[in-house]
């Protein structure tokens, strides 16, 4: 059915002069409104335009809204074609399941890694998990301020749990994460599954290329950037070389019950004199307490009590106990230990046998 025909108007002509006329003073800009929208409009086209010129053999096709920026602000993007790379589906498919499984108690279900955790509950969750201390922050916020500032305290500690100071030059921050930056998402996800010993194996050398955008002096540039969000690492996410210790583990589990028994043997002969007992090397020795007291013990002399948390209640507490005996050692001529004193507190077995039996190894013949 055809439309019924509109009357014409007795200002045609004059209409289309009006229309010209818009035109004309939308470009020198002297009508506020239109003036703006020409300008968005401009940028938008701008950032189009720098991001799809054929200059570039990578130009990725990006939406302009997505960089309509303040004058000097900075905003970055996985490039799409990268999402599709498929070491980095199998990293998030891995992270994604370590969180979930984690998280199971508390029917929680992460289903997408930058969605599910800019608000922090999750990060809050998985960090109070992972460490066994509760975080002092409301377990429901609405309003997107609330939200920053859970999220602020959620990666201060975490932060603080990874070793990483005021100073240190995080791949995160409370803005990109609340934002949904999937690559400063899956960098602290990686740091957390690294230095927890996350039962996993993370896909190596995954790269992906970030398209950086600038806004200067009105005018948007682009850089692309290739980001390695892992590395070489074992089947716990850490470089090392195998020694006697995987052998045990992966072959041996029988001999493994006989060098943990000695083990026992030999600590409780020196704790026991102060009337102290170690029955499970799993988890006796993460804290740092019996560790501290038996270099004391095995070097002869009383270790001030002010240099140790005897009841440390959190997790930097347990790290500076587990540093401090590793401080001993050293004093004490044995070699700085391979593992770190968070993989110590974190209950890797491996770390806490590998530490104990460098020390049978010279103090054996101690009475």
């Amino acid at each position: 059915m055809s439309s019924p025909s509109r009357p014409k108007s007795p200002h045609g002509v004059a209409q289309k002069k009006d229309d010209k006329e818009e035109s004309f003073w939308d470009k020198i800009g002297t009508l506020g409104r239109k003036k703006k929208i020409k300008e968005v409009q401009e940028v938008q086209e701008e950032g189009k335009n720098a991001i799809d010129s054929p200059g570039n053999p990578m130009a990725p096709s990006l939406p302009p809204e997505e960089y309509a920026l303040e004058e000097n602000e900075e905003r970055s993007m996985v490039e799409p074609k990268s999402m599709e790379d498929i070491k980095l589906k199998a990293l998030i498919a891995v992270l994604v399941d370590w969180i979930n499984d984690e998280l199971a108690e508390h029917r929680m279900i992460v289903q997408n890694v930058d969605e599910d955790l800019y608000d922090g509950q999750v990060l809050q969750k998985l960090l109070e998990k992972l460490t066994g201390q509760k975080l002092d922050v409301p377990e429901v916020t609405q309003s997107e301020e609330n939200q920053k500032q859970k999220l602020r305290t959620v990666l201060a500690y975490a932060n603080r749990v990874l070793g990483l100071g005021r100073t240190s030059p995080a791949r995160w921050s409370v803005e990109s994460i609340h934002s949904k930056t999937l690559v400063s998402i899956l960098h602290l996800l990686v740091s957390l599954a690294r230095q927890f010993r996350a039962p996993i194996r993370l896909p190596e050398n995954v790269v992906v290329n970030v398209v950086v955008v600038t806004k200067k002096d009105g005018v948007l540039s682009h850089r692309i950037v290739a980001e390695e969000i892992t590395s070489t690492y074992d089947d716990l996410g850490v470089r090392c070389e195998r020694d006697a210790f995987d052998t045990l583990f992966d072959h041996a589990p029988d001999k493994l019950q006989v060098v943990k028994k000695s083990l026992v043997t030999f600590v409780n002969k020196q704790l026991n004199k102060i009337h102290l007992e170690v029955t499970d090397l799993d988890t006796q020795f993460h804290d740092g307490v019996f560790l501290t007291l038996l270099m004391g013990m095995l070097e002869g002399y009383f270790v001030p009590l002010h240099e140790f948390f005897l009841t440390p209640k959190d997790f930097d507490q347990k790290v500076h106990n587990v540093a401090f005996a590793f401080e001993l050692m050293q004093d004490s001529g044995l070699p700085k230990p391979k593992a770190r004193p968070e993989d110590i507190v974190n209950l890797d077995l491996k770390s806490t046998l590998r530490v104990l039996y460098n020390l049978f190894t010279k103090y054996k013949h101690v009475n």
